[in-house]
Order: structure tokens, then sequence, then C-alpha cells
């Protein structure tokens, strides 16, 4: 049995459409629809209210649309452009998704939304009613909803409480937070999407689409392409008060009923159909059509039910796929298929109800799960037996089952992982017993510096390539996307990364420093260090934990102040103080023979500022006592720099 049939019988069942029956079922998407249209017909950008428990806020798009009617009208190029979030406001609505992300070395690219979505939510933002409503709302359940460029909107605003929740309790329960959209365009690009996916909140989010709606697949085609006036002005057409508005509104509205229908299912087959062939949107430099990728789960909607996607290149496959199968009669129009949402969550329940049996000819397979794939098929609008699906219901299959396998492979990835893990943990346990060595004499970190004993130090340095290679092979892996999202958010990971960094980078420094690469290459922290070592320290910083910033000795130094220890650390705290040691040692023979005064007194100063954070870090026990032995680098610094606070010039710059 191949590796793909071994995956398919272990999962069994295929239960997306399981789940968009739970949900259709439940009285979710018909609250979160109210919420919308009472939006769309208030006058403010939003409205609030309990139900169940739980605070809905719904969102309306029409301001947005309003703005960019006449933009629109005129050709509309610039209405959706991307806008990044690094920007001073933006970057702080959005803190944690514009963070740096551990493999954005290679990417490269920035997280960016639509400029019109954002535009709207900025301004809404900076209301005093919305300030209020955040308050009011913190600590319950909350639905952020919207219709359209509402939802777009409220995907916005549900981002923007997440980002707050997390910065103001970084150990605490995550927020009850739902994001629900029906036919919302899409709203960031595939570094959003990562971002996303790296906070572990893609879960909170539910897009809505129905099978023919033209608006949430409109922004996969080229910007230069994409007919701005359709977004705007179907928008436009649920706004009650559009009848108060003439000019730009009523030409917008008009050019929607002008365009011609087989002219834009033709642009968007053509582009949707591109992107969700390539099986490939982790890769921005393959990518076609537009900026634009989709995230969190996708519920495509039929008179026949709802299936439930959540990984974003199967989302993008179904949208294909269900847009093109035939139009259902009475949802031929755009307009009607965009509108269709009030009534889809209506009848959606109630034909839960009629008792559906999959036929025998409907199943090319006896198993469980290709019976729930043909379920889900149908479900999404997509049927098997008519002839003029045929073409999308076979590839659909197929879709289906290849995201499940590549949904399956990250987390198998890091399961397997794991186990390399504890075969490689008796290389770390070898260095242990080296360090355990020398502890009482000159310390691990001189030992393998000067090469005593060449048998244990040619093992140790055996066992240290091991492991770096063992890590560098796993950066490799999450680079390459082969592992999960949030992979360098796991308690376990992260602790294995920053145990090996705090007992392994004290013999890379020595290796650096033996081969004097420090006098060819420079100083190692800014030029010798691995970058693994930089990404651990970034993983730990993340976790919330108080470790020390490379080259940030203030930072170092209250960190060591707020802990203190019963006894000395089992690893040195700062996996980078022997280099900082080596620097102070240099610095203290340069300035034994430095003759300029003022040359000196930096110098000095700097060495001061050294001993204050040395005597820190041992006075709260954050070193181990490989550091204190006698004949380490560290002792015979304190010897050398006490020897020099005795030379009268030095005395009298000091004091």
């Amino acid at each position: 049995m191949d590796d793909a049939a071994g995956e398919e019988e272990a999962s069994m069942f295929e239960t997306s459409h399981v789940l968009g029956a739970l949900l259709a079922s439940s009285p979710l998407l018909a609250r979160a629809w109210d919420r919308c249209a009472a939006a769309n017909a208030a006058a403010s950008g939003f409205v609030h209210g309990e139900d169940g428990g739980t605070v809905y806020v719904g969102f309306s798009g029409a301001p947005a649309a309003l703005s960019a009617a006449g933009a629109a009208v005129a050709g509309g190029g610039g209405v959706f452009v991307p806008v990044g979030l690094g920007g001073d406001a933006t970057r702080r609505i959005f803190a944690p998704l514009v963070a740096a992300e551990p493999d954005a070395a290679a990417v490269g690219e920035q997280v960016a939304v639509q400029a019109l979505a954002l535009q709207c939510f900025l301004k809404l933002c900076g209301s005093p009613d919305f300030q209020i409503l955040l308050d009011q709302i913190r600590g319950k359940a909350v639905v952020f909803t919207g219709h359209s460029l509402g939802g777009a909107v409220a995907a916005l605003a549900a981002l923007h409480y997440l980002c707050i929740s997390s910065s103001r309790s970084t150990f605490g329960p995550a927020p009850l937070v739902l994001c629900v959209t029906f036919g919302s365009p899409l709203l960031g690009n595939e570094a959003l999407s990562r971002a996303i996916l790296r906070e572990r909140w893609g879960g909170n989010f539910c897009h809505v689409v129905s099978q023919h709606d033209v608006v949430p697949r409109l922004l996969f085609c080229p910007l230069d392409a994409v007919p701005a006036h359709i977004i705007v002005g179907m928008q436009l057409q649920q706004w009650p008060a559009r009848t108060h508005h003439a000019g730009a509104v009523t030409a917008v509205t008009a050019c929607v009923s002008d365009t011609g229908r087989d002219a834009l299912r033709q642009l968007i087959q053509t582009h949707v159909g591109a992107v969700a062939m390539e099986q490939k949107l982790a890769d921005p430099a393959a990518q076609s059509g537009g900026p634009y990728r989709p995230f969190g789960t996708y519920v495509m909607c039929s008179p026949d039910g709802a299936v439930c996607v959540d990984n974003p290149t199967a989302a993008v496959q179904m949208l294909y796929a269900t847009f093109a199968s035939r139009c259902s009669p009475g949802l031929e129009s755009p307009e009607a298929a965009h509108s269709c949402y009030g009534d889809l969550v209506m009848k959606m329940p109630q034909h839960l109800l009629v008792k559906r049996r999959l036929r025998a000819a409907d199943a090319p397979a006896t198993s469980n799960y290709d019976a729930g794939v043909s379920l889900a098929l149908e479900a999404s609008g997509i049927h098997a037996m008519v002839r003029a699906h045929a073409t999308e219901a076979a590839t659909a299959r197929q879709w289906l089952k290849m995201s499940k396998r590549a949904g399956r492979r990250p987390s198998l990835n890091s399961a397997q992982l794991a186990t390399k893990l504890g075969r490689i943990t008796p290389c770390r346990a070898q260095i242990e017993w080296y360090k355990a060595l020398f502890d009482s004499e000159l310390g691990y970190y001189d030992a393998f510096k000067q090469r005593r004993s060449p048998k244990k130090f040619s093992k140790a340095n055996m066992y240290r390539i091991k492991l770096g290679q063992f890590w560098d092979g796993v950066l490799a892996m999450l680079d390459a996307g082969q592992l999960p999202h949030d992979f360098h958010r796991r308690a376990k990971w992260v602790n294995a990364a920053r145990f090996y960094q705090l007992l392994v980078e004290p013999l890379d420094i020595a290796d650096y420093h033996r081969h004097n690469l420090h006098r060819t290459r420079g100083r190692y922290m800014t030029h010798g260090r691995e970058r693994r070592y930089e990404l651990f320290d970034r993983w730990w910083q993340e976790k919330g934990c108080a470790g020390v910033r490379r080259g940030d000795v203030a930072s170092s130094m209250s960190s060591a102040s707020r802990r203190r220890r019963s006894k000395y650390a089992g690893l040195t705290q700062d996996p980078c103080f022997w280099a900082r040691v080596e620097e102070a040692r240099e610095q203290a023979e340069s300035a034994r023979g430095e003759r300029d005064v003022a040359e000196l007194a930096m110098k000095l100063e700097e060495l001061r500022e050294f001993e204050h954070y040395s005597g820190e870090l041992v006075a709260s026990r954050e070193v181990s006592v490989d550091v204190l032995a006698p004949q380490s680098s560290y002792t015979l610094w304190v010897e050398e720099w006490n020897q020099l606070k005795l030379r009268d010039e030095v005395r009298t710059i000091l004091l």
C-alpha cells in the first residue's frame, strides 16, 4: 500500500461536510447574518448586541464603498492595492502580525491588506464609540461579522482585537473571538495568512461563500484586471440608503448591471483556476494572479448544504471548483449570488432535516472516506451524477484528497522530528558529561578552546557538529513550510532549542576564537554567530521568557536582577557570555597599552559596564559553576581587570 492510500485509510472519514452540517444547523450563522443586515441598514459603521451570552458586532461596508464609488467608476486601479502594516499607525494596532517571521529572510514578503478595507477600519478604530465597544466586550465571547466589504472590515476588527488581547496577557487564556464573514472579498496577502497561522488564529475566522458569488473570488485576478465597480457596486446595492445619494453611487450601481456576465465569469474562472492549479501557494515567487490569498476556514455553501475547508490551498481549489460548476436556476446573476446569504442560512438547516442517502452509483469506492468525499461534493453544490459537473467533480474529489494529505503532512513531520530529537539526545548528554569533567578546573569552554584531553575533545566536537546539523535540518524544514506554522511556539521545541543553545553555543564560541576567526572575520556576535542561534533567541523571547538579547547589555542586566536563584544555574543563561568575556579580555589588554587618555576612558567605561553586567549575573547565580572555575577565562579577566584598576592613570579616570 502506498503512502497516499495508507494515509487515506488511516483517516477513515472525510469530515468537511460533517463540520459544515454542524455549523449550518447551529444558530450562529443566522444570528450573525441578522447583525449584518442591521449594520447595512444603520447609519453608523457598526452595530452590536448580545444574544445567548455572546456579543455580536456587525460591520457595514457601505462607508468604504461610498468612499470608493468615484474611483471605481473611473477605473478603480488603486482601490484594492495592498498596503503594508509596517507603518507607524498600523504597526501599533497589529503588532503581533507584523513581528519578524522566523523565515522572513527566506520569504521577504511583508504583511499587507487591501487599502480600501484598511482605510475604513482605521477611521472606525479612531472613533470613541469603537474604543468604548472594545472595553465593553473585554472578557466576553464575541462574534465580529459583516457582509461583502463589511466582512473585510470585520476581519480587520477581529485581528485588532486578537492583537490587543494577546499583548495584554501573554500567558492568559485565548480570547473567545470568532469572525464570520459573508461574501467578503479577500483581505490580505500570503504573508498575512502565514502570520495568522503563526499566531494560531486560523480557527477564529469563518468565511461563508455561496457557490457562484463573484466578490470572494475577484481579487484572485491581477489588480489591473479587477473590475472594482463590481465589488463596490454590489455592496452599495445592499445599502438601503443608496437612494439618497446620486452621482457616483448611481453610476457605480448602474455599471454593475451593464457588466457582461459571461465575460465576468470567464475572467474569474481563468485566474482562480490558474491559482488553483498551482497547488503551491506557499511560494510567493510562483504565484499568479493577484497578490491576495485566503486565510481561516472557508464554508462553501449551496442549497444542498455546506462544507468547511481550513486548508488555504484547498480553499482556493474549492472556490474554483464550485464556481466552475453550472449555475443553479435563480442564482445566475452575480447580484443574486451575492445577496443570497439570508436565504441560504435559513434554508440550510431545513435541508439537513431531509434524509439523504448516498446512492451506490455516487460513490466510486466503497470506503467510508470516499463516501464522505462524495457527500462533501454534494453539499458544496457539485453533483457527480450531473453530466455538466462531471469534470469539476472529478477534479474537486482529487483536490479534497490531496488537501487532506497535505494538511496532515506538517504534523506528521513534526512527530517524526520528535522521534529524531529523542535519538539525538545522547549526543547532548555526552556534551553534558564533558562539561561536568572540567567544571571544577577551568570550565568546559576553556577546556574545549585549549583542546584539553584530545580524545574527549574529539568526541565532544563530533557531538557538537551532529547537534548543529540536526537543528539546521529542523530550520530548513521550517523554512520550506514542511512543519506547522506555529512550530516555533510549541513549548517542547522552544525549550529543547534553548537547552541546546545554552549548552553548545559556548563550544561554537570557543571554536571560533581557537581558530582566531575573531581577528580575521570580526566579532563573534556580529560576524560568526550561526543563524540558528539568532532564531532560537527570538523563539525564547516570543515565548515570554526573560531571555538575553544579543548585544543588549542593559536588557541582560535588568533580566538578571529580576531573578535570584538559590544555587548556580546548570548552564549560563546568556548564550553569548563567553564571547563577551573574550571581548572584555581583549579590551583589557588594549587598555594596558593605551596612551591616549580619551581612548583609554572609553575602553575603561566599556570594561566597567561589562564588570557590572557580569557581576549581576554572578550575584543572581545566572551563571554555571564553570564560569567561576580557578582557571576559567572569566576568572582570569577578573584578575586582569583588578590589576588594571590599580594603575594610577586608570584609577584617576575611574574616580
